[in-house]
């Protein structure tokens, strides 16, 4: 007979807010924790001797003492198609986008094709501590329909959607405005809220549409209110003085978004470098959210993300792989730019802030708060267990440890996929680490 509960006992970290606010008011940490779930839904969580005399003897445990247990990371920016290029050597974005991403996302017209890197994509996704995720896929529809099915077969949180681009790219990879308008409307009416998927309209980057475009995109938001919308906004200086001589009737790069209806709740947009203050201001009087891709800013030279701005202006910060561009998948490696990144402009960034941003951080800026980045109660069990002594230098290092922050910050400078245990979804193993 199936036990109609599971408890999961080890060390439970979570955020209940951003720690700009409080550091000690922003989390909870139960050591030795557990937590209890039911139908893949989060019902208790405390310390292992308060709540484990008052459950019944109707249980299973798995117990997991001495490691670490976080909420499922939330990846708020990532392109499908690129994982094949990768670290593709020397240019900066918009060169790279002719030699590598281009060509690569060619393929994408083959459902064949475009399934066998979905099943890779998550299978990464899912090693590395990953459970949700804001995903870029291809101008093919076929891309879309490849991903979501094999989302879907693993019941992943997931959204997505197909890339919208007619001007200034390859003819292979170039739609019109009516055609990705009627295009994504199908793709919205058979996949989003389906099971736990949802649709993003994405159009590429506003050089790659014509304000045609962009005003379809605005009229599918119009009429899906919940859709997200996904794209790239102020990554290089040189495509922002693109998008001025391109669009010089708005007020600015987001400008051309806001004309078009775009700036809005589950508006997500990845990089965020070149912001004007009026344009900052934007993002928070319109709930809009930006995704902090550290990895691919600095492999492609982008510019240095000012995290202290947002918090200024309360703008919604998640964070972003942005694999391809971006180097990496593990959210934990991700931080580790990330914090880099802040100590370039003389700002610290916590481990407690890194670890908010790949979890609640992103939950928020995905408008998903209390249903998954924490473990409120009514929240769906996406989890990871952490083994921070997974490697022999790790596990030396940990031994000095004198604070929870001397352990979370070691593990997010020197943790990654090697960290992750294993990778529950919806209370269920999608994961587990070879021994």
């Amino acid at each position: 007979m199936t036990k109609l509960k599971t408890v999961i006992c080890g060390d439970i970290l979570d955020f209940i807010d951003d720690p700009v606010k409080g550091e000690a008011q922003s989390y909870r940490y139960f050591s030795p924790g557990v937590l209890v779930i039911e139908g893949g839904i989060v019902q208790q969580v405390g310390l292992e001797a308060d709540i484990l005399p008052t459950l019944s003897a109707d249980y299973d445990m798995k117990r997991y003492d001495k490691r670490l247990i976080i909420p499922g990371m939330i990846d708020t920016h990532i392109h499908l198609p690129q994982i094949e290029m990768m670290g593709a050597y020397g240019e900066q974005l918009l060169t790279w986008l002719t030699e590598y991403a281009f060509p690569a996302e060619q393929k994408f017209s083959d459902k064949e094709y475009a399934s066998l890197i979905s099943k890779r994509f998550l299978d990464e996704l899912l090693r590395n501590g990953t459970t949700t995720a804001l995903v870029f896929c291809t101008v093919h529809p076929e891309s879309v329909e490849a991903f979501f099915t094999e989302a879907q077969a693993r019941n992943l949180r997931m959204m997505a959607g197909k890339v919208m681009m007619d001007r200034n790219c390859p003819d292979y990879l170039s739609d019109t405005a009516d055609s990705s308008y009627n295009e994504a409307l199908t793709l919205i009416k058979k996949w989003h809220n389906v099971d736990r998927l949802s649709y993003a309209v994405t159009p590429r980057f506003a050089p790659t549409s014509t304000p045609e475009q962009l005003q379809k995109c605005g009229q599918l938001l119009a009429e899906y209110p919940d859709l997200y919308m996904h794209t790239h906004l102020s990554e290089n200086k040189d495509e922002v003085d693109w998008v001025k001589g391109l669009f010089p009737e708005s007020k600015d790069y987001l400008g051309v978004y806001e004309d078009a209806g775009l700036v809005k709740k589950r508006s997500v947009f990845a990089h965020s470098i070149h912001l004007s203050d009026r344009e900052m201001s934007c993002l928070s009087e319109n709930h809009a959210a930006v995704s902090h891709c550290p990895t691919s800013n600095l492999f492609l030279g982008s510019g240095l993300f000012d995290l202290k701005r947002c918090e200024k202006h309360n703008v919604n910060v998640g964070l972003g792989s942005d694999v391809g561009a971006g180097t990496s998948f593990s959210l934990l490696r991700t931080g580790s730019e990330a914090y880099k990144i802040q100590q370039l402009q003389q700002n610290k960034m916590s481990a407690f802030k890194g670890l908010y941003l790949a979890t609640l951080g992103s939950a928020r800026a995905l408008d998903m708060e209390g249903t998954i980045g924490n473990f409120l109660p009514g929240c769906e069990a996406d989890f990871i267990v952490i083994d921070d002594k997974s490697t022999p230098y790790l596990d030396f290092r940990l031994s000095y440890a004198k604070t929870l922050h001397d352990r979370l910050f070691a593990l997010m400078m020197m943790g990654d996929d090697r960290c992750i245990e294993e990778t529950f979804v919806m209370g269920k193993s999608a994961h587990k680490r070879d021994k």
